[in-house]
């Protein structure tokens, strides 16, 4: 449980360039890196967006898909909140329990889920539905054993807008749901998702002004778009505590293969400990893309 271990303070506002603004009384300078102990451990799970369009259509149920990842050998799944009777709402604890039990039977682990929210959005009505929805969530979590629950900044500034104030919007939404988190022993874990978070610097300017144990992120190796993603994905990896690990990569807006060993030579140096989600995306069969990126996976871990 060390990988879930924070804090280490460490003054932070010169080197990103802006002052940071204190709440509470305080000002914030805590530097949240995840403190790990042991080397780098990779457990492979299965984002189960990756079975998007089969789940969302019925073609495929989420017990079918448990099964299907049990049989490729994950170690754990993440079964997104979209595919859950009556999403938004929480499902009942009737079926919430028996998808529990059901990865528990097969073996596989609950590496997290996730919801959708836009925190961006200017009516402060909307965000506080968000919140709320999100807080549901986070009790959702807590009984379906998933460790995280995976956010969104949101879709990005409107017009008449400002970057920080939209900021400051993001920011005051997460820290509504820390406190209920840290209640349930689930951390929230937003995603750079090439919407409003773009740049690393974007990512720990919001970790740092949410500056709580319970907030961390959710690295998504296929966001980074504005220079080298590999040097991008390093400058945070040390404050994630779960990476999504994609097909591909961007340098800027030129799509290029994963090269994965060295995506995981960064993660080993890092000593990076946790679970590593892979996500197939685009056309094909979701079961032959699933498989044939897990292998690649594996090869590249051997």
């Amino acid at each position: 449980m060390n990988r879930r271990s924070f804090i280490k303070s460490a003054c932070f506002a010169s080197s990103l360039g802006y002052s940071a603004v204190g709440h509470a009384g305080r000002n914030l300078s805590t530097q949240t890196r995840v403190e790990r102990t042991g080397g780098s451990k990779l457990k492979i799970s299965c984002n189960l967006f990756c079975f998007n369009r089969p789940l969302l259509s019925g073609e495929l149920t989420l017990d079918a898909v448990l099964e299907y990842c049990a049989q490729l050998g994950f170690d754990a799944v993440d079964p997104t909140g979209y595919y859950f009777p009556g999403y938004p709402k929480v499902p009942p604890n009737d079926y919430l329990y028996h998808i529990k039990r059901k990865a528990f039977i097969l073996g596989l682990d609950i590496s997290g889920t996730g919801v959708r929210n836009d925190f961006t959005v200017p009516d402060p009505a909307l965000r506080g539905a968000d919140v709320e929805m999100v807080k549901s969530w986070i009790e959702c979590a807590a009984r379906l054993g998933a460790p995280v629950l995976r956010v969104f900044a949101g879709k990005g500034i409107s017009d008449g807008h400002t970057g920080d104030e939209v900021h400051g919007w993001i920011v005051d939404g997460i820290r509504k749901c820390v406190e209920d988190a840290a209640r349930s022993g689930v951390l929230i874990v937003i995603q750079n998702h090439n919407d409003f978070i773009k740049t690393p610097t974007q990512v720990l300017r919001i970790l740092k002004s949410v500056d709580s144990e319970w907030f961390a992120l959710n690295l998504d190796i296929g966001s980074f778009r504005t220079a080298d993603p590999y040097e991008e994905i390093a400058q945070v990896l040390p404050y994630a505590v779960t990476c999504q690990i994609k097909e591909s990569l961007y340098f800027k807006e030129k799509e290029v293969k994963t090269d994965l060993a060295r995506l995981f030579r960064i993660f080993k140096e890092a000593g990076y400990r946790g679970y590593i989600p892979i996500e197939t995306l685009g056309e094909g069969d979701p079961k032959v893309k699933v498989r044939g990126f897990l292998d690649e996976v594996r090869q590249a871990l051997a």
